[in-house]
This record gives structure tokens, sequence and C-alpha cells, in this order.
């Protein structure tokens, strides 16, 4: 079994780790574009180029599943990718996790870039699964691009300003961002407020990992002997885990793995 995922950048490594959590016997494929990195400021009609380029580039290597692990790319890229890759190619996109987090009463607080905070997309999700749930909508600028680089000073920074905006009641935090599930447990250090309610954090990437599972008849297998396939492209070209990868924990999962061809 093979699993592709896409992403702008390290945004990837938590589906990527999530997926072989779940299936140690997985292959993964991890297209990435850091040419274009960030794509949150770009238009939908150059994110779709973006996406379907790393796609493509993914697709040569003939996985079972694509991840689309952006929501970025999710949001703007799905139908075209699912237009030229389904149905030979399944195709699952990333969904912040706004249902789960409102079903559990809120008040929610929602990370996210400053591109996609406030955006149509995110109101419609909120209006459609938070309907009576307090929802604060929290840009946080840069935290992307620092964890991209693995800057702790400036993630540290981020990391402020959007605790700083965030609520002191709220009970659960949306990570609206791939990237920012690489530093989830910093961001739960930074909303905890003395004498506050516990605060619960919800990301995509688990839920994504076994939906991809799911649409090629695959479960978890978790006594499967460990896989040795990864295959990291950027910009297309075949290469190593990018410099900054094994300053979180997934990626050092990850680069556990042997490289492989294929």
């Amino acid at each position: 079994m093979k699993i592709a995922l896409l992403d702008s950048g390290l945004g990837l490594l938590a589906a990527a780790a999530a997926v072989r959590a779940l299936r140690p016997d997985a292959a993964l494929v991890l297209s990435s574009d850091p040419a274009g990195m960030p794509w949150g400021p770009r238009t939908p009609e150059d994110v779709t180029a973006r996406a379907l380029a790393c796609a493509r580039a993914a697709a040569a290597h003939r996985p079972d599943a694509l991840i689309v692990a952006c929501n970025t790319a999710s949001v703007h890229a799905l139908p075209a990718l699912r237009a030229e890759l389904e149905p030979a190619l399944p195709v699952v996109g990333t969904v912040p996790a706004i249902k789960p987090a409102a079903a559990a009463g809120g008040p929610v607080a929602i990370w996210a870039t400053p591109a996609t905070t406030g955006s149509p997309y995110q109101r419609r999700l909120i209006r459609d699964f938070a309907d009576g749930v307090p929802v604060t909508e929290v840009p946080c600028p840069g935290l992307a691009d620092a964890v991209e680089r693995a800057d702790e000073t400036e993630i540290d920074a981020a990391l402020a300003a959007a605790a700083a905006l965030t609520p002191p009641d709220v009970r659960a935090v949306v990570l609206g961002c791939t990237h920012y599930e690489l530093v989830a447990e910093r961001i739960l250090a930074a909303v905890r407020r003395p004498g506050g309610p516990a605060v619960t954090l919800y990301g995509s990437a688990g839920a994504v990992a076994a939906q991809a599972l799911r649409r090629i008849g695959a479960g978890p297998r978790l006594e499967a002997t460990p896989g040795d396939g990864l295959v990291v492209l950027q910009n297309g070209r075949e290469t190593g885990l990018p410099v900054a990868a094994p300053a979180y924990a997934e990626g050092r999962v990850l680069g556990a793995v042997s490289p492989a061809r294929g």
C-alpha cells in the first residue's frame, strides 16, 4: 500500500505520521512546493495550479490514495484535483475540525492563517456545524512560516500573539492550518489560563489519515511490519526530508523510515 500527501511545505508531516501510526507498513510519497510556500496569500488559480503540479508528481509514483494535507489547497484545488485524478486515484481533502469541536459545547477558537480567517469557506463551516456555539476566529500571521523554518523565536512570538486574541474561557481550539499540528503542545500551553477551563485541541491529521485508508478499503494494522518506503518530492524533484523536519516529532518518525524509490 502506498499513500501520497501534498502540501506547500511541512504541513503534510502530521498526516503522514498519522498514516504511519495506523499502517506502519504503508509506503509514503510526500510532495511539496517549497518554491511557492506559503499558499495562503496566493490566488485560488495559483493554488490550484501548484497543487495540481504536486499531485501529478506524486501520482507518477502510483499511490493508492492522495491526501491533500493542506486547508488552503482543499478549499481551492480539491474539485480540480478530483476531476483530474479520480476515480483512478482517490483524493482526500482536509477540513478544519469545527464540527467535533462545536459538538463538545464550546466556546471554540479557530486558529487559522489570516487568509482563511473570516473567509466565506470558514464562515460557512461555522454556520453549518457550530450554530449557537460561541466561536472566535483567531488569525495567526507568521505562524505557518515560522513552523516551516522551525524558527523557535518566531514561533513563540506568533503563538503569544494568537493566544492574546483567544478568549480566556475557550474550551476548544481548532487547528485550521496543518502546519499548526506540528506545534500542538505549544499551542495548548499558550492558551491555558491559570484557573481557567481545560482546553482541547482539534486537529485533522488523524481523521484524514483514517479517511484515506477507508477510501481504499484498508483498515488499521498496528501490528504490521514497518515499511521502508519513503519518497520525498520538492517541486517535483526527488530529495530527502527538509532540514527542518527533524525539529518535530512527526518528522523524526518519518526520518526513521528508509528512503525508497518507486
